[in-house]
């Protein structure tokens, strides 16, 4: 199995190496975009080998003092120290930590702004005065795959991003300025592709880092959660073969729900995104279930969207 890259519409490339599925944009001086471009692949064919040489360890509960080696690895570890209780392992940060790895590439004099999106956990570049708006996709149950570039998921930034939009009929958007402390969009949920212990639709972050987004994401997700017997769970290590979680209960299914019960989980999850808000460790979150909606928002207030019964924020 080796790596492969392809040239996408607008300037943008696919990578694919295994699990690994990201797509990448960047705009800039053509000299130093390509460059940079030749720089991410050159990183990107190493990435899977390394991950893979530690994986029992990338799949062991964050405790004690960090065994990794490689710098995703650390990465990953580190973005899930803070969430260490009561159980995380640094798998809840691989995607963004692997986005963050290829994105140091673009941070070079001659490019203007580059966003590196993993399954839609994205990393961002952004020189001064430059910003990046990001569409947000809050319930993959209504994901229609059909017309949609590949590589795309939860989101796609600036060129392509129009069509993304026309074709994924997105719930709203973001702007991330260059000013902000914002480098990091991480979306988690029980829909998703990484299994959740809540029963959120998405939980979307906006953090210091892509690393620390995509950890916080997890946990938050977590949080969205109602003691129900309608929903179904299973042993993570049933859902899927290896997984980190072990016999950790995961949810599988979730029938609709009263109102009441669907937003006393956005609470729970509000409540946990604060507090991590609170620490430093997110800048703002929007969290999405059954058509309710509750956003926690940065320091800066911007454009509003409707979601069904909730919003989201710009």
């Amino acid at each position: 199995m080796q790596a492969a890259r392809a040239r996408l519409s607008g300037g943008r490339w696919h990578l694919q190496h295994g699990p690994i599925d990201i797509v990448i944009g960047a705009e800039g001086e053509a000299a130093a975009v390509d460059a940079a471009h030749a720089a991410a692949w050159q990183r990107f064919e190493t990435v899977l080998d390394e991950l893979v040489a530690e994986l029992p360890a990338l799949r062991s509960r964050v405790t004690g003092t960090c065994p990794l080696r490689g710098p995703v690895a650390q990465r990953m570890w580190w973005a899930c120290r803070p969430h260490r209780a009561p159980f995380i392992t640094p798998m809840a940060a691989v995607a963004g930590a692997v986005a963050q790895e290829l994105i140091e590439a673009y941070a070079r004099p001659g490019v203007r702004r580059a966003w590196v999106n993993n399954g839609g956990d994205i990393a961002l570049h952004l020189a001064p005065g430059a910003r990046v708006r990001v569409g947000l996709f809050a319930d993959l149950a209504r994901f229609d795959v059909g017309g949609v570039a590949i590589g795309v998921a939860a989101a796609d930034a600036a060129s392509g991003a129009a069509a993304t939009a026309a074709a994924m009929h997105i719930d709203g958007h973001f702007d991330v300025h260059a000013a902000q402390p914002v480098r990091g969009i991480a979306t988690s949920g029980w829909r998703g592709r990484s299994l959740s212990l809540g029963i959120a639709d998405s939980v979307t972050v906006l953090a210091r880092t892509a690393a620390e987004a995509d950890a916080a994401a997890t946990v938050i997700a977590n949080a969205v959660n109602a003691d129900d017997a309608r929903i179904r769970r299973e042993p993570a290590n049933q859902v899927r073969d290896a997984s980190d979680l072990g016999e950790i209960e995961v949810v599988v299914d979730v029938p609709p729900l009263p109102a009441s019960v669907v937003r006393q989980a956005l609470q729970q999850g509000e409540r946990c995104a604060r507090a991590l808000q609170r620490a430093g460790l997110i800048h703002a979150a929007v969290l999405v279930c059954q058509q309710q909606a509750l956003r926690v928002e940065g320091p800066v207030a911007a454009h509003r969207q409707s979601v069904e019964h909730g919003s989201v924020f710009a």
